[in-house]
């Protein structure tokens, strides 16, 4: 897999600020890690075994970017990503799930990132054999019954029609013909004791998916059906799938992240049973995956030394120093981002790349209707998604997305029957179509 050039803290966060509003704090911190882990690969083998992952937690209300931050910095950087949920785990007793999983989970992602890329490599060659098998589908070989044993210009009239053939394959000509295709399909995954195939053990798992039988079907379809599904097939033979999954766990293992979300749901109050255990199971169960050790895979065992952890939590009902002292000492680096400012959501708004009021204009285009937001509305929504999460509960950056489907609602839904080829979102807009949300005191009747 090709590695991306090495980006400076600065141009990370330069990236991020392109889709995320302030959190400069968190910005930094992450684009600090992403280079140590840059800094780390130049050093020799014995120091670079040396150096751990400085795993940060996130600490701040819902909605503020905790998730998008980790999400992009993945994107940017072309890692391997996860996001999981703490309150998903829980110790050997209470229903959840092994939290040896979400490593499991970042190998699958890294197994898709590899086969894409291998996938770019064999793309060409692919496409050459798919044009030879369609060639067999339409023109196939003669045998001696069919052209006669005496027939000594046989070879040569059929190397005439394949040619001819492929003149026409070429030319787009002969994409309504219809072919027969063999193909093969694998095996429904096999359940035992009520479990789905991912969920045995991964050796026993691997033992049934070599000796379970292909299933040979044969499927007739036009040449344009039967070049997508020769071209699948083409792609999966070409791609060396050990070569594939020895990179991929290297690469979850070089520069995976992993971000676990609500780990302070799993922070243990004072009864100590019932959920309490079970939360506290989840900090244990959590701490030698974080601390480095080898989990097994389908795929091969993979370390978890280098694995960049972000855990993030909003805190409200208890704080990071509750959590055990051994998980604390394992996310050294801390950031707390802030809550929502009316003039944050203004920017929100508008400066990102994806701004939603952008979507919304490239939504409407399509219709044929142009929509301009004026600078009074855009105060007047801020205004409005500050005020809901200041009387109700706060979620931050995704009250804007109630907001606007609200007000826009009518607009959407005549859109397509509407003559008019512009409209101009004013504050008077906003207000006339908010105007239920903003006086009612039971807010929640309204915004979900």
């Amino acid at each position: 897999m090709t590695e991306p050039r090495a980006q400076t803290p600065r141009e990370i966060v330069a990236e991020l600020d392109r889709h995320i509003v302030g959190q400069d704090d968190a910005k930094r911190a992450v684009a600090i890690a992403v280079r140590n882990r840059w800094r780390r690969q130049q050093l020799g083998d014995e120091m670079r075994a040396e150096v751990a992952p400085k795993n940060i937690l996130m600490i701040g209300p819902t909605g503020v970017g905790k998730t998008e931050i980790a999400r992009r910095l993945a994107n940017l950087t072309r890692a391997p990503f996860i996001k999981v949920e703490a309150t998903k785990y829980t110790e050997v007793g209470y229903y959840g799930r092994d939290v040896e999983s979400m490593i499991r989970e970042l190998v699958e992602n890294a197994i898709g990132l590899v086969q894409a890329e291998e996938r770019k490599n064999v793309e060409q060659e692919a496409r050459r054999r798919v044009d030879d098998r369609l060639l067999d589908l339409l023109a196939p070989m003669p045998t001696s019954i069919d052209v006669g044993v005496d027939s000594q210009d046989s070879p040569d009239r059929y190397e005439r029609t394949r040619e001819k053939m492929k003149a026409m394959l070429v030319s787009g000509e002969l994409e309504q013909r219809r072919v027969e295709v063999v193909s093969e399909q694998k095996s429904m995954p096999m359940m035992i004791g009520g479990l789905a195939g991912e969920q045995m053990d991964v050796d026993l798992q691997s033992m049934f998916e070599k000796v379970l039988p292909r299933n040979t079907v044969r499927r007739e379809m036009t040449v344009a059906e039967a070049r997508h599904v020769l071209f699948e097939e083409e792609c999966e033979n070409l791609i060396n799938h050990e070569k594939v999954n020895a990179r991929a766990i290297e690469l979850a293992e070089d520069v995976g992240i992993v971000f676990i979300d609500e780990i302070d749901k799993v922070v243990a109050g004072d009864s100590g049973r019932g959920a309490d255990v079970s939360r506290q199971g989840v900090q244990r169960d959590l701490l030698p995956i974080v601390e480095g050790t080898t989990i097994q895979t389908r795929y091969g065992y993979v370390k978890t030394d280098h694995i960049l952890f972000v855990a993030a939590g909003a805190f409200h009902r208890n704080n990071p120093n509750e959590l055990m002292p051994e998980l604390q000492g394992r996310f050294p680096i801390r950031v707390e981002l802030n809550d929502l400012k009316k003039e944050d959501f203004i920017r929100i708004l508008t400066e990102p790349k994806g701004a939603l009021t952008k979507q919304y204009a490239a939504l409407m285009e399509t219709e044929g209707i142009q929509i301009e937001f004026t600078s009074d509305a855009v105060e007047a929504l801020a205004e409005c998604a500050f005020s809901v999460n200041q009387t109700n509960q706060n979620i931050g950056a995704r009250r804007l997305y109630t907001i606007m489907e609200r007000m826009l609602e009518e607009l959407s839904f005549e859109a397509p029957e509407m003559s008019m080829g512009q409209v101009e979102i004013n504050a008077a807009y906003v207000k006339d179509r908010l105007e239920e949300i903003t006086q009612d005191e039971d807010l929640s009747r309204f915004i979900l």
